[in-house]
């Protein structure tokens, strides 16, 4: 469905979701926040800019949207849109800030990307990402590493092992792990979850230039290719490193999993170590992290931003100003990456605070940058529009959740492309 096509479907949506922000004090700066930050380290983290926000004078209407990885929120957003009532900020992420531009309905930041001097300290990617036709129209808020193992050393050292390195490590410790009756990997079964190990797969399989060929640039020759068959015959021995009970479970359930001596490893972002972080573990000791096994030290990032949506009124617009300033701030960008689990958006901020997990992430970054293996998430809606990585997501939930061979998987997933693009 075209995103147009989307907006207008949610129109039913309209009288109940509708509502904007009031209450403010004549001329105080406000902003509602739409947003779907509700996990135990996600919440610490947004309210330290809440915090911020109205230490400096500002009025913060809270609206969280839980559940779908955001989708819910969307619905909400559509909505509102249609209503002539959007949020005055909203989470947004990848081509949907393009999209949502592109309808004419967001706010130009340059001004104060002018005054604050963004373009020195946000890294390349990460500017295209938040500008629309060279314009700023979104604030990033921090950068994930998605390509991560979290693992439980207690576990591990009963079998003897390390984090691995590679795929093959992967399956001979996993079958280790299932011959002591640990279950090796703590999974939710939903598409999106189902697809952040299929990428990690695709990249360590592949390495960075078949990940591009197949998952941005979507080459028909990539898709169909052994190396995907190969990717494909990985995620069905990783189908078998499951518990029974995965189905449905959420990403922060799957973390208490690792964090609870209930499984060996989990396949996430670094937004998980915020879920340690929160429980008081300490890396290195309580839990352990290391990239998934890749050729070339490959990044793949994911980042949060926030978007200023067109709205009337001087206390919004002012509000809608601050929180830009504050987003960006060393300060902030500090406090709110220490909880989240990810690292600064910006390339400046001190970093004696955070933890060897995130310096490994820092350091990470700057190399795949160098050696231009930093590429984008499909599975977190930075690579795609949302029709196309949704026909690659629905094929690997399929093929994950059934006893599809990698061979019809690989055929089914070029015919899903094939049709979204038209």
């Amino acid at each position: 469905m075209g995103f147009k096509r989307t907006l207008l479907a949610a129109g039913a949506a309209v009288g109940i979701l509708a509502g904007g922000a009031t209450g403010a004090l004549a001329g105080q700066p406000t902003v509602e926040v739409l947003h779907w930050w509700t996990s135990g380290g996600e919440a610490k983290a947004l309210k330290a800019l809440k915090d911020d926000f109205t230490a400096h004078g500002g009025k913060w209407i809270d609206s969280p949207v839980a559940g779908g990885g955001g989708s819910a929120a969307m619905t909400v957003l559509r909505a509102r849109v249609l209503a002539g009532d959007p949020p005055t900020a909203v989470q947004l992420k990848g081509p949907a800030i393009q999209e949502w531009a592109a309808q004419g309905v967001v706010a130009n930041l340059d001004d104060v990307a002018k005054k604050e001097g963004w373009d020195k300290v946000i890294p390349p990617m990460l500017q295209k990402i938040v500008k629309y036709k060279g314009d700023y129209v979104a604030v990033p808020v921090n950068i994930h590493r998605v390509n991560w193992i979290w693992a439980n050393p207690k576990l591990l050292a009963e079998v003897g092992a390390k984090i691995p390195t590679t795929w093959a490590e992967f399956n001979t410790v996993a079958d280790k792990l299932k011959a002591k009756g640990i279950t090796p990997l703590a999974h939710g079964g939903q598409p999106w979850q189902d697809a952040t190990i299929f990428e990690t797969v695709v990249m360590g399989i592949g390495g960075a230039d078949f990940y591009r060929k197949a998952l941005v640039e979507l080459d028909d020759n990539a898709l169909k290719s052994d190396t995907m068959i190969k990717v494909f015959d990985q995620m069905r021995k990783i189908r078998g490193d499951v518990d029974a009970d995965f189905s449905g479970r959420e990403w922060n359930l799957a973390t208490n999993m690792v964090m609870n001596g209930k499984a060996a490893m989990q396949i996430m972002g670094d937004w998980a170590k915020g879920e340690f972080l929160a429980a008081g573990k300490v890396p290195g000791k309580d839990f352990l992290c290391a990239p998934t096994p890749t050729k070339g030290g490959a990044f793949i990032l994911n980042s949060d931003s926030l978007v200023m949506f067109k709205v009337k009124g001087k206390d919004k617009i002012e509000g809608q100003k601050l929180l830009a300033k504050l987003i960006l701030g060393k300060k902030f960008q500090e406090t709110f990456n220490l909880y989240k689990g990810s690292i600064p958006a910006r390339l400046d901020v001190p970093m004696g605070k955070f933890d060897s997990c995130a310096l490994k992430s820092l350091a990470d970054l700057k190399s795949a940058m160098k050696n231009n293996t930093l590429v984008p998430s499909m599975a977190h809606g930075i690579a795609l529009p949302g029709n196309l990585s949704g026909a690659i997501i629905d094929v690997v939930t399929a093929h994950f959740n059934s006893n599809m061979s990698s061979k019809e998987a690989v055929k089914r997933l070029a015919e899903a492309v094939d049709l979204a693009k038209s």
